[in-house]
């Protein structure tokens, strides 16, 4: 039984490539016609393979209509929550997760600092937008003509001197960011703030949320909270696998 399991999963990422008859498909596994037609006619049945008019086939609709349910229902908060708890024992700095829904960026989770100096940021509030690093890096996944539309259309109000000051220098950051793939706030919101930030990729490798860690100067000064970005991103990347269903082992593949 696992053994035909195994054949009928086989054929999906094969038509991933592409329709593909009868004979390819026997082909790709290894095994006669007549067991091939069997599984394709299984699959066929549940609606995860389709056979079109030429006889060869491809995926089925069922097929992507689950996978869109099940990205649907996936939670990226309660996968990184654990995560999140983890990298904040370790450094023991407020650690952030935000996502980007209707023109904003939001904080859906966070895990304060062990330290009495704490920060003033809410689940559920908007981020700094221009300045935030987690707001970078969601903006920054962003389609080129989208990412200026949205950058044209935003205030640009200066918190600090190292605020960014106008929609051309966002857009240069957003560059930055993009090619190579985390980002910071140095002060940039508030003086006595740093942030280190990194993405979270959903399976298809766009940025489906962002998760930072923070902290006072008065704790650690900009280049030592700098120091945590191997940390960070490792924890991001962990998050991502989880979220997005994939193992080491297959990403080493």
């Amino acid at each position: 039984m696992s053994q035909t399991v195994d054949r009928a999963l086989s054929i999906l990422p094969l038509l991933a490539e592409g329709p593909a008859d009868l004979g390819q498909v026997a082909e790709r596994l290894g095994v006669h016609k007549s067991t091939a037609l069997r599984l394709l006619r299984t699959l066929d049945e549940h609606g995860l393979v389709y056979r079109q008019s030429d006889q060869r086939y491809r995926l089925g609709a069922r097929l992507f209509a689950l996978a869109q349910e099940a990205m649907e229902n996936l939670d990226i908060r309660e996968i990184a929550h654990p995560h999140l708890v983890r990298l904040n024992e370790e450094c023991g700095h407020t650690v952030h997760l935000a996502v980007h829904e209707e023109n904003e960026v939001l904080y859906i989770d966070k895990v304060d600092s062990r330290y009495p100096v704490r920060m003033y940021s809410r689940i559920g509030k908007p981020v700094a937008i221009t300045v935030a690093a987690v707001a970078k890096l969601l903006l920054a996944d962003l389609p080129d003509a989208e990412r200026r539309a949205v950058a044209e259309k935003l205030d640009y109000p200066l918190y600090t001197p190292r605020s960014t000051p106008n929609a051309a220098a966002f857009l240069r950051e957003l560059e930055k960011v993009r090619e190579q793939g985390w980002a910071t706030d140095l002060g940039g919101h508030e003086e006595s703030i740093n942030c280190v930030a990194a993405p979270i990729r959903g399976a298809d490798g766009r940025v489906a949320a962002a998760m930072s860690v923070s902290a006072p100067n008065v704790v650690v000064t900009a280049d030592e909270l700098l120091t945590l970005l191997p940390l960070v991103r490792r924890t991001a990347d962990a998050i991502s696998r989880e979220y997005s269903g994939r193992t080491p082992a297959k990403d080493a593949e």
